[in-house]
């Protein structure tokens, strides 16, 4: 077994390993197999199983996955070229990036063509004037903001997953990270998108122009998780690099202290580049992760950046550390330099991973709660996960009150998984009381989908389902996502999963 495949089914949490990788396609996908090498070359196709096994979840613990064949194109005229084969066998379509994604949004249902964007990976060009790049979807979220680093540029949305997820996963589920709070989501720095649609044909939505005329469909399409087409290429804005950036960071000895100063930052009219927040459980991790320099003893940090021109920041800085002591905080920390900025942002963007440092497996929730029901509703989240005898760590973008309350668990112990799926349900059913939301960048997938009727309407709903069937009015892109099953595909029929076809 090689240690890719081990390390894969570990994270599953099976006891059953998957398969060794076979040369041959099963029988019922063997012609489908040979039309898809004929168009795009026999070397990018796989029909192992090992290969199906590794594309058959995201990041997510959702594990009910079952890819067809794999697809690995390079061009859009090969994304294309796959659409049209796969339409043609009556086989639903799901594309697929880095598998970083926490809602099962890449979890293929029915046994599907995947379609991995991940060798469609270039900056195609970056035009200055413009303050536009154009990029491959297989791009990686960090590697992008490295090759605009030489003309002064980043892109701005930087997930925790930067260094993995790609630009066409980002696209899928409109993500966010912590620089969100100032600079907005992806749907902020997309200005056009070149997409592949269900039946193969290619179009541009959106156009560089400062009022692009007609409906804005790119708008529509960023965060629609692959259901109303596949990127094969984004328009991105370039974001200029700061003149000053200020990275500080205070502690409390309570969580409610520190969420009355992100409340007390954003009533002074000071909006932060980020404003994150971790708990005690999650310092203790992060620092036996990443030494990153929190204080193990505070009870809540919060990590706060500002930037801007030089002036600007300085003076705003000092406000945020009054505040900051007005609140409560023992100690407020500025970083020195640049290397400790950069332990202190390692810290944060490691918390996820330091869980392994823990127990093996987590659960990751994504809802959006008022600033002002924050500590609230962090207590019931305590509570919820005491009662079901789970371990929570929290670290989340509390400026805009975006939770990822951590479920770290041990999935080979009997009962647990049942356990992490009640205590997630109350989470989130936690979350709409106070009038939350059900995501704040993560999408819906498939965690989420039979949550949808709690926070839309029947009439919302119905009119979500109809704006993707007029993307996809065959419901051939990464069906049974995102809507409840009343509402997908309600007005093509019901969808075949048993015979391997398309699902619903």
């Amino acid at each position: 077994m090689s240690p890719l495949l081990a390390a894969a089914a570990r994270r599953l949490g099976r006891r059953v390993l998957p398969p060794e990788p076979v040369d041959h396609a099963d029988d019922a996908d063997a012609g489908l197999v040979e039309e898809l090498r004929a168009a795009i070359g026999a070397e990018r196709v796989r029909a192992d199983a090992a290969a199906r096994y590794l594309a058959s979840r995201d990041a997510s613990i959702y594990s009910e996955g079952t890819a067809g064949p794999l697809c690995f194109p390079v061009t859009t005229t090969q994304v294309s070229a796959c659409v049209k084969i796969a339409a043609a066998h009556d086989r639903a379509v799901v594309p697929r990036g880095a598998g970083t994604g926490l809602s099962g949004g890449a979890a293929p249902l029915g046994r599907p063509v995947v379609l991995s964007l991940t060798r469609m990976n270039e900056l195609l060009s970056v035009d200055l004037d413009n303050g536009v790049a154009w990029v491959q979807p297989g791009m990686v979220n960090l590697e992008l903001s490295r090759r605009l680093a030489p003309y002064g540029m980043h892109y701005a949305p930087d997930p925790s997953s930067q260094q993995a997820c790609t630009i066409g996963g980002n696209v899928a589920t409109n993500s966010g990270g912590p620089h969100c709070l100032a600079y907005g989501v992806t749907s902020a720095h997309v200005v056009a998108l070149e997409v592949v649609l269900s039946d193969g044909s290619v179009v541009t939505l959106g156009d560089l122009g400062a009022e692009p005329a007609g409906y804005d469909l790119r708008g529509a399409f960023v965060g629609s998780e692959g259901m109303c087409g596949i990127t094969t290429a984004a328009a991105v804005r370039l974001t200029p690099n700061p003149a000053a950036v200020r990275t500080m960071l205070m502690a409390y000895d309570s969580v409610s202290a520190g969420a009355a100063t992100v409340s007390a930052i954003i009533a002074g009219g000071i909006v932060p580049a980020a404003l994150e927040m971790l708990d005690k459980r999650c310092i203790s991790a992060v620092e036996d992760f990443a030494k990153a320099g929190y204080p193990r003893d505070a009870a809540s940090v919060l990590l706060v950046e500002l930037d801007g021109p030089a002036g600007g920041v300085a003076a705003s800085a000092d406000r945020v550390a009054e505040i900051a002591r007005a609140n409560g905080a023992v100690s407020v920390r500025v970083a020195a330099d640049d290397d400790e900025r950069a332990r202190l942002w390692k810290g944060r963007k490691s918390a996820f991973g330091a869980v392994a440092n823990i127990l093996p497996d987590y659960y990751l929730h994504d809802t959006v709660v008022p600033r002002s029901r924050l500590v609230e509703v962090l207590e019931q989240v305590y509570e919820i996960a005491d009662r079901y005898e789970l371990t929570v760590l929290n670290v989340f973008h509390a400026g805009d009150g975006n939770l990822h309350p951590i479920l770290a668990f041990d999935a080979r112990v009997d009962g647990t998984i049942e356990r992490v799926h009640e205590a997630g349900r109350e989470i989130i059913e936690a979350s709409l009381a106070v009038g939350g939301a059900l995501s704040g960048e993560h999408g819906i997938g498939v965690e989420k989908r039979d949550y949808m009727d709690r926070m839309f309407s029947e009439a919302d709903l119905d009119q979500q389902s109809r704006l993707r069937a007029a993307f996809d009015p065959h419901c051939r892109l990464n069906p049974g996502k995102v809507l409840p099953s009343a509402h997908s595909c309600a007005d093509i029929g019901s969808l075949r999963a048993a015979d391997g076809k398309l699902w619903g």
